[in-house]
């Protein structure tokens, strides 16, 4: 299992890196469209802290967190959107206030929670390392799409790590979502890390179906910030091959992905 400290120490820098990111622009550049249909930044920055909130919330009052999930999940097609409308409204200075005070309280609540506790979300329950995992996940995701928006390329971290292990993991849950049998056998799934300096790899070495390729096309693959098009990730299996048609590392319903950029196999 992942150190809890580790973990949110990296949540912490992807948080003070989009911070960084979103605090310099102008108050026109917070209304630009993003890759997400009818998402402006300020939609983007909306999302995260409202979902920060909800982090919190299931950390201090697990109880209040599931009274607040069944309202959610009797509307899973508009909750998320609901949430992001809700707070894009707010002025640009007071939604950057809500994103840092509710970064700053998840972190101080995961530091403090005891350890082997599972705490309520929209998907399976789970420890503090595995929120800080998820929180670190949305918020590299919806950063990539205020730099889309903004023009910005960043670059690729070891703090992907992360996102590929939780894009990993969710594989079961991708087929289930959809109503699909989740594949009885393990894959195996080799990604280059970043700075090109080796392998990450997930699953038994001599597993039938492989997925190979950069961890960052692999990232932008399981968050659906890219279509399968314009990434250079393979699989061999056709197991394997229709995973990558549907991946998504997020809780909630299926996503509808990314529309692809070009023709022809991945960059």
């Amino acid at each position: 299992m992942s150190d809890p400290a580790a973990v949110l120490d990296d949540l912490r820098a992807e948080g003070d890196e989009l911070d960084q990111l979103v605090g310099g622009l102008s108050e026109k550049q917070w209304s630009l469209a993003t890759p997400a249909p009818r998402w402006t930044v300020a939609h983007q920055i909306a999302h995260l802290a409202w979902t920060d909130t909800a982090a919190l919330l299931s950390v201090t009052d697990p109880e209040g967190f599931a009274a607040e999930a069944r309202e959610a999940l009797a509307a899973p097609e508009r909750f998320v959107d609901d949430g992001a409308e809700a707070g894009a409204e707010l002025p640009v200075d007071e939604l950057l206030a809500w994103w840092r005070d509710g970064r700053e309280q998840l972190q101080r609540a995961l530091r403090a929670a005891p350890d082997g506790v599972r705490f309520p979300w929209y998907g399976p329950p789970m420890s503090a390392a595995s929120m800080a995992t998820g929180r670190l996940m949305e918020t590299w995701a919806h950063g990539q799409d205020v730099a889309d928006a903004v023009g910005v390329r960043r670059k690729p971290t070891a703090r992907l790590r992360h996102v590929a292990r939780i894009g990993v993991r969710a594989r079961g849950y991708a087929f289930a979502v959809r109503g699909l049998t989740p594949p009885g056998e393990e894959f195996r799934v080799e990604l280059t890390a970043p700075d090109g300096s080796g392998l990450w790899t997930y699953g038994p070495e001599d597993a039938r179906q492989r997925v190979t390729g950069p961890a960052l096309d692999f990232c932008l693959l399981v968050t659906q910030r890219a279509h399968r098009d314009d990434v250079a990730v393979r699989a061999e299996g056709a197991d394997a091959d229709r995973w990558l048609d549907i991946a998504q590392a997020f809780a909630g319903p299926a996503g509808a992905g990314r529309e692809p950029k070009r023709d022809g196999a991945g960059a």
